[in-house]
């Protein structure tokens, strides 16, 4: 793979868990019993997009609790094959979460999720990674779903420097995060990224590029971008007019992880100073990459992303 400049950093803070990926016909109903066609257990979560943004080239470093254990340990095992670092060190009575993914043949996925060693994390562990000018933080809505972490997490974020970009994606949870937190967070959120049921919900818009315009009022500092499936997604920034960035027709496997293979590849592509409409169409091209696989970390790396914009456009 090509290497990007090393001039910035991903910093994920999304917090990582192992999904039991099981693929199914459709969900089962309750009480019965359905044989899956296939399985995969493998490091997710906040992984998806940190491994997303690592095969871009971009230096990656997990500032999260990983905890103690045979979950903690894979994944270590698959952070360590990434090349992404994590420097917080591990708490020795709890093992990673997990959460059950239930994937149906349309692609649609349901999760199941218990919680672990990532919600045990604390301010002072996160004020140990050392943020320089131009790094890239990422967090999610998982982030602030549960109340401690969500202090801890929040008492952080509010003293990170104004050179450092904050990305804030709220997640499948994002209707279960208090409003006045939700408002904290986005104080201190540079690029909104969310898909267009979350922007919905956000905005009261339903459609993707009103909701794009409409959350650009919530203090966001720089910009909003909102995925919409196949449709591609939408860029809106204080300066210029909703912007579209058409998506990539592919076959639909699994969309687990879609939204955060389009989250990591774009973060990595204006971290390193990729054109926003470049970075967005890139973005497109990897997520629809990912979808043609079984799993949530499934994208590509920046050299097949390049030879499938060749082919594109």
């Amino acid at each position: 793979m090509t290497a990007m400049a090393d001039v910035a950093r991903f910093i994920g803070v999304d917090t990582i868990m192992i999904d039991v990926v099981l693929k199914l016909e459709s969900l089962p109903q309750r009480g019965s019993d359905e044989v899956v066609s296939e399985r995969l257990i493998t490091t997710g979560g906040g992984f998806n997009a940190m491994s997303a943004a690592s095969r871009q080239g971009l230096s990656v470093v997990y500032a999260g609790q990983l905890g103690t254990g045979p979950f903690a340990d894979l994944a270590r095992a698959d952070l360590n094959r990434e090349g992404i670092l994590f420097p917080i060190a591990p708490i020795g009575d709890v093992d990673l979460g997990i959460c059950v993914v239930l994937v149906e043949d349309d692609g649609e996925r349901t999760f199941v999720t218990s919680p672990g060693a990532e919600g045990r994390l604390h301010a002072e562990e996160l004020a140990t990674i050392e943020l320089h000018a131009g790094d890239v933080v990422f967090l999610s809505g998982y982030d602030f779903v549960y109340s401690d972490l969500g202090k801890e997490t929040l008492a952080w974020l509010h003293a990170i420097r104004d050179d450092v970009i904050v990305a804030f994606d709220p997640g499948p949870r994002v209707m279960d995060l208090a409003r006045e937190v939700l408002g904290d967070v986005l104080a201190r959120t540079d690029w909104l990224l969310c898909n267009a049921n979350e922007a919905a919900y956000l905005s009261g818009e339903r459609d993707a590029a009103s909701a794009a315009r409409a959350l650009l009022s919530r203090e966001v500092r720089v910009g909003v971008v909102v995925r919409n499936g196949a449709d591609g997604c939408y860029l809106a920034q204080r300066s210029s007019e909703v912007l579209h960035v058409a998506g990539v027709p592919s076959e639909v496997i699994d969309t687990n992880g879609a939204g955060d293979v389009h989250n990591g590849v774009f973060l990595a592509e204006i971290a390193t100073g990729t054109a926003l409409f470049e970075a967005l169409r890139r973005a497109n091209v990897a997520a629809s990459i990912a979808i043609g696989q079984l799993g949530p970390a499934t994208s590509p790396d920046r050299d097949a992303v390049s030879k499938k914009m060749a082919e594109l456009y």
